[in-house]
């Protein structure tokens, strides 16, 4: 079940840094807004599954 998760944060991670190359090239803030929210969103996803992982192999 990991490997779905990796690839979807991995494609997170590439669109937030295309969001932040555009924002460059327009010099726009808000786009640079969005590809940092993008990154902390597969960053903090990949936090919950390690901790709900840690959680259920405890409990199991």
């Amino acid at each position: 079940m990991l490997i779905p998760i990796l690839i979807f944060d991995v494609a997170l991670v590439a669109w937030s840094l295309h969001l932040m190359q555009e924002a460059l090239n327009r010099k726009e803030f808000s786009l640079m807004l969005a590809g940092t929210l993008v990154a902390l969103v597969a960053a903090a996803m990949l936090v919950v599954y390690f901790l709900v992982g840690n959680c259920l192999s405890q409990l199991l």
